[in-house]
């Protein structure tokens, strides 16, 4: 009974009164990268966020439990939701609709006054203003007190006054909205998996939740169109079973953490047999990329518990090295979500927690958990212990092998790799390192390259997989320690709040390309070494310093005329400009670089001209990390799946 009348308190409070106004919104079109990130893929996926994240932020205070989003035919988006709906009354100061001020003034939302909302993600307030400033049609639409309201804007500015268009017997809001083709290069659209992706995150993050996305765009073969339906029931729990699909569990369940005490706390956490630590922390439901308090917080409790349960039960006996933080943490998968009324983030970016308070409450939670669960568990806790030792003895074991890598990276007469053929710049923002596998491709890129500021490293076959290797077997390849000396990077080390980052200092390289055939074992090779960056070096690819080259498939030739092919789409639009069925023309399927001439892997493939080179970016780190454990894991059925639902999208030589 008291939770009605709180609800109900809420709802008569969240009016137009409680709509409070920052400043304007002029600067958004005038650099929109300050407030969205960029105006590429990534800018334009995180409108849609910015949309749906308000409707979280009404599922979080309890008022929504359902949000559909659909990807309309014209690239347009729609995000409806049962909320309460955005108010339409007088602002009290503005003296014009409520809804007008929310989308047309920046800093200004229901978020900014507590009684409104508790805890909110959007916290700065300048997102679906932003969405409407970069939009060049967005039509709002409120059910609410029995009516429908509707207005209309285009970037940014009203074109239309709030008209009341019918009644209703629901609530919630409903904002279309298409790009503006002014600000969003036109070629670039909306793609589904990785919408897919961040609303699977939210469904997990905010359980109970019924979230749908589908794509209009196209419609399959039965009539209907791609769609998704997520929803969550146990939350975090189902969050990490999803992570670990393609990972074999040490022990029997997830083990969950939640507290309201004095920060809403959940945690949840699996130790698997695999070598990598996989931590995901998030703050309002925003992805703390570079982590922050809470995840201090947690490896601090975490540590604690398991040492002193070790010592109690004197389960170290025979170990007689030392233990670090990282030991604690080999094969753990956790998910940590921490809601805040007042978070404060390092820089705009939103990436970092620095509420100091969060700290020793996430610590206490943790520890005070695992406690129970180890004293309730003893079999289980020394299974979890005895794996803890065997990471602490493979740690020592690579600190040789490491130490190695640095001698050989910054020992002056320590040499280059012998199989490097370096450039003659020493600038690294100008210089590129090509990994090429093997000898022969390596032979024709050391021919077909500019050798100013160009360098090549063949490697030998398939690089170690490491997502099935201990870190001692990794940093004993070979091809590994003459990558990390090529490179000139130090071994990623742990700082005081436990995050792992590497000095890119003396980088001798900005681009770093991964050249490999375009066939099934270039793939292979290319997947692997992107599982090493992923895992080791990290910081390379955050700092957008990786990248795929992609060598054509055809050349399709006709007596002097030639024209390279990078899909099948285009090796017939070849052929029919050269007649057709007429056989004057012929097709080479280019299997490896090695097929290739130095003048062709030159220009096709290697010349900044004319070359088409792949960033590699993570958008999403969870669903990266799932795709790396399930292709390069041991589990076999969720990798034939992935496979199988994707296969499509393969060249797949027969």
């Amino acid at each position: 009974m008291a939770e009605n009348v709180e609800m109900k308190k809420a709802e008569q409070q969240y009016s137009a009164g409680s709509i409070q106004v920052l400043e304007g919104l002029e600067a958004v079109r005038k650099r929109p990268s300050m407030y969205i990130g960029d105006v590429s893929e990534r800018g334009l996926h995180h409108l849609v966020y910015e949309v749906v994240d308000n409707s979280i932020d009404e599922a979080m205070a309890g008022f929504c439990d359902t949000i559909d989003v659909q990807i309309l035919e014209d690239n347009s988006i729609r995000v409806s939701d049962n909320g309460r709906g955005i108010p339409t009354g007088m602002h009290p100061k503005e003296h014009r609709s409520a809804l007008e001020v929310v989308l047309t003034v920046l800093h200004a939302g229901g978020k900014f006054s507590k009684d409104s909302y508790k805890v909110s993600g959007g916290l700065h307030g300048v997102g679906v203003s932003c969405v409407n400033a970069l939009s060049d049609l967005l039509i709002a639409e409120v059910h609410r007190e029995g009516k429908i309201f509707r207005q209309t804007y285009s970037k940014g500015v009203p074109t239309s006054q709030v008209e009341v268009i019918g009644t209703c017997d629901d609530h919630g809001t409903i904002i279309t909205f298409h790009p503006d083709a002014t600000i969003f290069n036109l070629s670039i659209v909306y793609k589904y998996d990785t919408l897919a992706g961040r609303l699977r995150e939210l469904a997990f993050l905010n359980k109970g939740i019924h979230i749908t996305l589908t794509d209009l765009r196209e419609t399959l073969e039965d009539g209907s169109h791609r769609s998704e339906h997520f929803y969550s029931e146990k939350g975090l729990a189902e969050f990490i079973e999803y992570l670990d699909a393609g990972a074999e569990t040490l022990i029997p369940e997830t083990i969950s953490v939640t507290t309201d005490k004095v920060i809403p706390i959940d945690i949840a956490l699996q130790y698997n047999n695999g070598y990598q630590e996989k931590i995901y922390s998030y703050v309002n439901n925003i992805h703390t990329i570079e982590g922050g308090t809470h995840l201090q917080g947690f490896k601090m409790g975490l540590s604690r518990s398991l040492k002193q349960y070790a010592e109690k039960n004197k389960l170290l006996e025979k170990y007689k090295g030392d233990l670090a933080p990282e030991d604690f943490r080999e094969g753990l998968t956790a998910v940590i979500s921490v809601k805040v009324a007042e978070p404060q983030f390092e820089g705009q970016t939103k990436t970092k927690l620095g509420n100091p308070e969060v700290t020793s409450a996430v610590s206490q939670a943790t520890a005070g958990a695992m406690d129970i669960y180890l004293e309730e568990h003893p079999k289980l806790a020394k299974l979890i212990i005895d794996k803890i030792v065997l990471a602490a003895t493979a740690r020592n074991a690579a600190r040789k092998a490491r130490e190695m890598v640095q001698r050989k990276t910054y020992m002056s007469g320590g040499g280059m790799p012998g199989k490097l053929a370096d450039c003659s710049n020493n600038d690294p923002e100008k210089c590129e390192l090509f990994l090429v596998e093997g000898d022969s491709a390596g032979g024709t890129a050391k021919q077909g390259r500019n050798r100013e500021y160009q360098a090549i490293l063949p490697l030998r076959g398939k690089i170690l997989n490491v997502e099935k290797a201990a870190v001692d077997r990794a940093f004993d390849s070979q091809e590994i320690q003459n990558i990390y000396t090529a490179l000139g990077v130090t071994v990623a080390q742990e700082d005081e709040s436990g995050e792992k980052h590497m000095d890119l200092s003396k980088l001798r390289y900005h681009k770093v390309i991964i050249m490999t055939d375009a066939d099934v074992d270039g793939s292979h090779i290319a997947c692997l070494i992107l599982t090493f960056f992923f895992r080791y070096m990290f910081d390379l690819i955050k700092n957008g310093y990786v990248y795929l080259a992609t060598p054509p498939l055809y050349l399709v030739k006709k007596g002097k005329e030639e024209v390279y092919c990078w899909t099948d789409e285009q090796r017939e639009e070849a052929a029919k400009r050269f007649g057709g069925g007429d056989k004057g023309y012929t097709v080479q399927r280019y299997k490896g670089l090695g097929e290739m001439s130095e003048h062709q892997l030159w220009e096709t493939t290697m010349d900044p001209s004319r070359r088409r080179l792949r960033q590699i970016t993570i958008d999403n780190a969870a669903e990266a990390e799932r795709t790396f454990s399930m292709l390069m894991g041991d589990d076999v059925p969720p990798r034939r799946q992935f496979i199988e639902e994707n296969a499509h999208y393969a060249n797949i030589d027969a």
